[in-house]
């Protein structure tokens, strides 16, 4: 993984975002060096600091976009804002929820985002997810095929990731090349639904689940009897507990085997592993709708697919990296051993010698998105 930081887990996490989402080298160098002296000082990475200066080249890259839009150069100016959309969610993911620039950061990287997308021409559809009396954000990447229905795949977020982020990675893109489409959705406890509608996470994941079955089933342009589901860190929760239980969909991905997340939080306040954002402990109280650092411990141990992962009955492809910091690699062995009633599981490990050997290898994502789409395009 790419550390400029040393010793500072978070911030080169945040970093490598930026570089596997398609951020430019040199931008992310400008945003961190005025950083290097204030990743040593405290605990506390979410300071204003970071906010400021990955906040400043994102904003020249909107200002650099507006000149290139204002000469009719459309497609430069989407490559701009792209990248401005993804430095504003890097800054904006970093600070606490009680941070009040960071709604507005939020905004910008939405504006840029959909200019972007707009601008760019992009195979992306912005869309609506209707569910339980509101709607969940979400974007569609079509297949690239002769336009009979396609399947489709699911992708839910983890933690403190977005449906952004998801598109950022290129696992819609690489599906959309095999022909099958993709659905990344802001689900409770994540992306807009959190911090614009207030919807915050639960365990049974299968309740957004359904509403994304029901709404794929309404497009004519998807194969109802092939629509799968996945995700990415906390999503490698999500994505197997609604595969068990919600029957309609016809396999299933863990990208990054979150097993026993509620077991982890526990090992995590007893000794402080990797944490994946600053004001880690508050944030889990802000997605789960918890008052206490008490009650969210009260309540994570049901955050678990002890006993769950026995209920999937599709095929199922646990992904982990050799050097996962955030979730150990027993759990993959675990959720995969578990696995008794797929028809077709698969394990993968990535290892050294290939690359992705991080967290959902956040160190080289196409190894990750490469692997994944082959497997569900020969499997669904």
């Amino acid at each position: 993984m790419f550390e400029i930081f040393p010793n500072k887990y978070v911030w080169n996490l945040s970093a490598n975002i930026a570089l596997s989402s398609g951020g430019e080298i040199e931008e992310i160098l400008e945003a961190c060096r005025p950083l290097l002296d204030a990743a040593g000082n405290g605990e506390d990475p979410g300071t204003e600091d970071f906010f400021a200066s990955w906040c400043a080249v994102a904003d020249r890259q909107v200002e650099l976009a507006d000149e290139n839009a204002a000469a009719g150069r459309s497609l430069s100016a989407a490559t701009r804002l792209r990248r401005a959309a993804i430095y504003y969610q890097v800054a904006e993911r970093m600070q606490s929820r009680g941070f009040a620039p960071r709604a507005e950061a939020y905004r910008k990287m939405l504006d840029a985002f959909e200019r972007a997308v707009r601008l760019g021409e992009e195979n992306c559809e912005l869309v609506e997810v209707p569910y339980e009396g509101t709607t969940l954000p979400s974007l569609f990447v079509r297949a690239e095929s002769s336009g009979a229905p396609a399947p489709v795949m699911v992708h839910f977020n983890g933690l403190d990731s977005t449906k952004e982020m998801i598109y950022w990675s290129g696992i819609g893109q690489e599906l959309a090349r095999r022909g099958v489409s993709t659905l990344m959705v802001d689900h409770p406890g994540t992306g807009g639904a959190l911090r614009l509608r207030g919807l915050t996470a639960f365990p049974e994941s299968e309740r957004w689940g359904a509403a994304c079955v029901d709404y794929l089933r309404t497009r004519d342009d998807v194969d109802p009897d092939r629509i799968g589901v996945m995700g990415w860190s906390l999503g490698g929760y999500y994505a197997p507990r609604a595969a068990a239980f919600e029957k309609r969909f016809a396999l299933c991905v863990a990208w990054g085997a979150n097993y026993n997340w509620g077991e982890l939080q526990r090992r995590r306040r007893e000794r402080e592993g990797e944490n994946p954002v600053p004001h880690y402990w508050d944030h889990v109280q802000w997605v789960w709708g918890k008052d206490s650092l008490e009650e969210f411990m009260d309540f994570a141990p049901a955050v678990s697919l002890v006993g769950v992962v026995e209920n999937i009955t599709v095929p199922f492809l646990v992904t982990h990296g050799e050097n996962d910091r955030q979730i150990p690699l027993e759990y993959a062995h675990a959720q995969y051993d578990s696995a008794v009633n797929s028809p077709k599981r698969e394990l993968k490990i990535f290892t050294r010698r290939e690359g992705g050997v991080e967290h959902v290898s956040a160190d080289n994502q196409p190894v990750a998105t490469n692997f994944i789409a082959d497997w569900v395009a020969e499997t669904i």
